[in-house]
């Protein structure tokens, strides 16, 4: 791989990373020489990861912990600045997703969730990483949105709002800190093979009416190659991509 792609010495932040591709993405900076916080709110999970970049030679840190509460998102980012020096990569992955459920099913609980942990959770943590890399006159932030960011066809309303809102807050960055030296990019995966379960109600409406579009996924994703688009958009590869949405859907979005 070439220097201008590798991530020697990078204080990365990767959330969601005990699993999927949140997990692929941090094994794959910690192959480019990357200093590496494993966030999850499965503990065990994210420990693991941790002694696998270990084990292969790198330097990691788990933090344990539901990103939806502040004290959480102050944790991560207190581990990077104490442990690697800063945050030069941040890659919001954490997300869950919803019961494909129509708007008239969708109860408060789904939706507070789902909005909560999609993407209210990511822009806190955004929030609380923003000064150190403004202190530092540079950075990369990279979200997981979603194939559901870009239209209304792929999951439930909540889901749907959450990813949509998702690529609003990237575009939003990447406007207000274009001359900071921070760049702010999405990947939208299509179908990917994680452990991420669909708890869809059976002949409920939102699920019903989903599935005549469904057809259009195409071959499933591996994480690792959901994990390459994320490494790509936060390395000197890209140094002039700044506020794109990227479709890794097997060409899903372009039917």
């Amino acid at each position: 791989m070439s220097n201008a792609t590798r991530g020697l010495g990078r204080s990365v932040v990767v959330t969601g990373a005990g699993s999927g591709i949140g997990r692929a993405t941090a094994l794959r900076f910690a192959e480019e020489g990357a200093r590496i916080v494993i966030a999850d709110i499965d503990g065990e999970a994210a420990q693991a990861v941790a002694d696998e970049v270990a084990q292969a030679g790198g330097a990691a840190v788990a933090v344990a912990g539901d990103l939806r509460e502040q004290t959480v998102v102050d944790r991560v980012v207190a581990t990077a600045v104490e442990e690697f020096g800063g945050i030069d990569v941040l890659v919001n992955n954490a997300g869950i997703m919803d019961r494909m459920s129509a708007a008239a099913d969708t109860e408060d609980d789904e939706w507070e969730r789902v909005i909560g942990i999609n993407l209210t959770a990511p822009f806190r943590l955004t929030r609380a990483a923003l000064p150190h890399m403004l202190a530092a006159g540079k950075g990369a932030v990279v979200f997981t949105a979603s194939e559901a960011s870009l239209r209304g066809s792929a999951a439930g309303a909540a889901y749907t709002a959450s990813k949509h809102g998702v690529a609003g807050l990237t575009k939003s960055l990447a406007v207000m800190y274009r001359d900071k030296g921070i760049r702010t990019n999405a990947i939208a995966p299509g179908g990917t093979v994680t452990n991420i379960r669909v708890e869809a109600e059976r002949g409920a409406h939102g699920p019903t009416a989903l599935a005549a579009y469904m057809g259009n996924v195409g071959t499933p994703a591996q994480a690792d190659e959901q994990a390459a688009a994320i490494v790509f958009l936060a390395s000197d590869a890209a140094s002039n991509i700044n506020g794109v949405i990227l479709p890794v859907d097997n060409g899903w979005s372009a039917v």
